[in-house]
C-alpha cells in the first residue's frame, strides 16, 4: 500500500475531489495545497517559508497521507515525501467550463461583468486557460511534467474526463494490483 500520495495537476481538474474521495476509503488523513498556500482562500498568499514550514509539520504528523494540489516551485522539497504521484488531466474546454461554474457557484453574479469579483474571476480564469500552452514560468503541464520527471517514486497518470467514481476505481485498482 501507498502511504503517502501526492495528487497534482491543472486548476479544475479535479485534485481535490478525488484526494477527499480516497481518503474516505483508505486509512489517509486528506491533505490540501490551497490550506498551505493561501492565508485568505484564493485573495492572499502565505509567505513561501510559512508554507513550506506549516506542510512540512503535518506531512511529518500523518503516516498516511493524501495531498492534492501543486507544490511546484514552492515545495520542491517534498518530492521525497512520496510514494505515488497520481497526475490527472482533462481536456482544457472541459475544465474551463467546470471552472467557470465553480466561479459562479462560490462568487455568484459577483463574477458578472460590474460585480466585485469580475476582474478576479476574469484574472483567475486567464491563467487556468494557460495551463495546457504554457512554459516552466507559470503553472502548467510543461513545469508538471518537469516537476515530474526527477521523482523517484512511481507516478499514475489519468488523463481524461473520468467521473470521480471511476477515478476512485483506477487508483485503487493500481494500489491493489502493486
Amino acid at each position: 500500500m501507498k502511504e503517502k500520495i501526492h495528487i497534482m495537476g491543472a486548476s479544475g481538474v479535479g485534485t481535490s475531489i478525488l484526494g477527499f474521495s480516497l481518503s474516505k476509503v483508505l486509512p489517509h488523513t486528506y491533505l490540501d495545497t490551497d490550506d498551505y498556500f493561501w492565508t485568505t482562500k484564493f485573495t492572499k498568499q502565505r509567505e513561501v517559508p510559512e508554507r513550506r514550514r506549516l506542510l512540512e509539520k503535518d506531512l511529518s504528523r500523518n503516516e498516511n497521507y493524501i495531498l492534492s494540489g501543486a507544490v511546484c516551485g514552492w515545495g520542491d522539497k517534498f518530492k521525497s515525501y512520496f510514494d505515488l504521484v497520481i497526475f490527472l488531466w482533462i481536456p482544457q474546454d472541459i475544465r474551463l467550463e467546470r471552472l467557470q461554474q465553480r466561479e459562479f457557484q462560490r462568487y455568484g453574479n459577483e463574477v458578472l461583468a460590474g460585480g466585485s469579483k469580475y476582474e478576479q474571476s476574469k484574472t483567475f480564469l486567464e491563467w487556468a486557460s494557460l495551463y495546457d500552452s504554457a512554459g516552466l514560468e507559470v503553472r502548467s503541464k510543461s513545469l508538471h511534467e518537469h516537476w515530474m520527471a526527477d521523482l523517484s517514486c512511481p507516478i499514475l497518470k489519468i488523463e481524461g474526463d473520468y467521473t470521480v467514481n471511476e477515478r476512485v476505481d483506477i487508483v485503487l485498482s493500481y494500489l491493489n494490483a502493486k
